[in-house]
């Protein structure tokens, strides 16, 4: 389904995170979608367009925040689950079958943004940052380290593989 641009003023791709096995958001996905939330809000049309597919537990990444966002105050007209993406870049390839290329904003956590926002680049996508969440008072420095070290080879690789699906045409 292609979404109309000039229907919404703002496109907002959440990117997913885990659901716990009670199937409630993690606090990295309450997080990042409270972050969207609040960003939206300086739109009058926004469009959100969360990401992630089913995982271990709970329902779908994408349905999860569907919802919270729903409790935020968003109707269901402004909200379009992707519920295929597995990983960043699967997810960015799902939003680009969605959207286009339609700019848009991404919405993730500070130490994920990067990726994010390279690899919709690499994509063909206007993209620009929403501004990320605060990080946790209780995160301990060596779980932000891990997060970001985390990222250090994924960057590189996804970002080489979505070259090389834009070059086969893949994109």
């Amino acid at each position: 389904m292609k979404v109309n641009p000039a229907d919404h003023d703002a496109a907002i791709v959440i990117f997913g995170a885990a659901v716990r096995p009670d199937g409630q958001p993690s606090q990295t996905l309450r997080h990042r979608v409270d972050a969207a939330a609040r960003f939206g809000r300086r739109f009058a049309r926004p469009l959100f367009i969360p990401t992630g597919a089913k995982g271990r537990y709970g329902d779908a990444e994408a349905t999860v925040m569907a919802r919270l966002l729903h409790e935020a105050g968003y109707s269901i007209d402004t909200i379009l689950q992707e519920t295929s993406g597995t990983d960043t870049l699967s997810s960015v390839r799902a939003v680009v079958r969605l959207l286009g290329r339609m700019p848009v904003y991404a919405c993730t956590s500070a130490y994920h943004l990067p990726r994010c926002l390279v690899l919709l680049r690499l994509a063909g996508v206007t993209a620009l940052a929403c501004p990320p969440p605060p990080v946790p008072a209780a995160t301990s420095p060596w779980r932000r380290w891990y997060w970001r070290l985390r990222e250090t080879p994924a960057l590189p690789y996804d970002a080489l593989l979505m070259i090389w699906l834009r070059i086969t045409g893949q994109v």
